[in-house]
């Protein structure tokens, strides 16, 4: 009976496969900290994982309910653990490597139904330290995801984060970024502090909406730089949110989906927009788009390998998975072939 059960598993995943073919919209790409054959990616519906490098794909969705997955997250010391956030859902767990999921909501309880986890943040060599940015705030775990409690103090105009930032050298210094502007905490996120002077105009600040920012970033090279990408464009701060100016006002599109930093390159960064992807090498002062080979320049998600900074991946809205291995300059397709592994 397990064997028929198994069998049907794997082939309601290979029909969704076979008929999604490269039409899939990725949501959200992960890639693991030492092995780079293998990373996870997450669709409207699905997640799947690959251990070839992208040749083959396996739905690791089990024990998930339909809720979407916003976000996930790769265990840096014990990479078998993975936290996948929802919409609706809060916080699923696997502990062998996306086989199975279980739920983790204790003290997430009203984030569920109505709510979205748009970010999951292990703190820098940690196991156990996580931050989930959600549609009701923050939320901090010290046990690896199993529970959770909320940390707001000092988040007075809004609840809605929407992306995190730890500061690799100084992990008590994190950075959160709200439909409202960026806020600091320098305790661990037990109080918050508005620093949002040159990014949200005092007469829009009240909008639940005035800026809406999509990616938070702490340049591993100077903490005191932390690039803001937001739905009106890029801004810089380069004395740790005292004050904020505009940059990349050359990019293609301003409406910002994805931000990355190479934490092997000073100065070298993309973002992902509606256009594609635009890559700096100046810190953000200039910028040229790498396209090439990409059948879909609507992009949802990146992913820059920590192994080998030339090795991205781009999700884009419904011409799934690609990969470049140029830094940028060309872009491959990864179609979502099914797999009977783990079966």
């Amino acid at each position: 009976m397990m064997r028929f059960y198994l069998y049907g598993l794997w082939l309601i995943s290979w029909l969704v496969l076979i008929g999604c073919g490269q039409s899939e919209t990725v949501v959200e790409i992960a890639l693991h900290p030492t092995k780079a054959n293998i990373f996870y990616i997450a669709t409207n519906d699905y997640i799947y994982k690959t251990r070839d490098g992208g040749a083959h794909w396996q739905n690791m969705s089990l024990g998930m309910t339909h809720s979407r997955v916003i976000t996930l997250a790769i265990d840096p010391l014990f990479s078998a653990n993975v936290l996948a956030g929802t919409k609706g859902d809060a916080v699923y767990k696997s502990y062998d490597g996306g086989q199975r999921w279980v739920s983790r909501q204790t003290g997430l309880q009203e984030v569920t139904i109505t709510s979205v986890v748009h970010q999951l943040v292990f703190s820098p060599g940690s196991s156990s330290h996580v931050f989930a940015a959600t549609s009701l705030g923050v939320f901090e775990s010290n046990d690896g995801g199993e529970t959770w409690a909320k940390r707001m103090e000092g988040m007075k105009e809004v609840l809605m984060v929407i992306s995190l930032a730890i500061d690799p050298q100084q992990p008590q210094t994190l950075y959160a970024g709200t439909s409202g502007g960026v806020y600091k905490s320098v305790d661990g996120a037990k109080t918050w502090g508005k620093v949002n002077t040159g990014l949200v105009a005092a007469d829009v600040l009240k909008s639940s909406r005035s800026l809406s920012v999509t990616r938070i970033k702490v340049d591993p090279f100077n903490p005191d730089r932390v690039y803001t990408a937001t739905l009106e464009g890029l801004f810089l701060t380069e004395n740790g949110g005292a004050s904020w100016h505009r940059i990349g006002e050359s990019l293609p599109d301003h409406m910002l989906i994805e931000l990355l930093l190479d934490s092997h390159q000073a100065g070298v960064m993309y973002v992902g927009h509606r256009k594609g992807i635009s890559r700096s090498e100046d810190g953000g002062v200039t910028w040229e788009t790498r396209n090439t080979g990409l059948t879909n320049i609507n992009i949802r998600a990146l992913a820059l390998s920590e192994m080998d900074s030339r090795v991205l991946y781009a999700g884009t809205n419904g011409k799934g998975l690609f990969r470049s291995e140029d830094s940028g300059v060309s872009w491959n397709p990864l179609p979502l072939m099914a797999s009977e592994a783990g079966l």
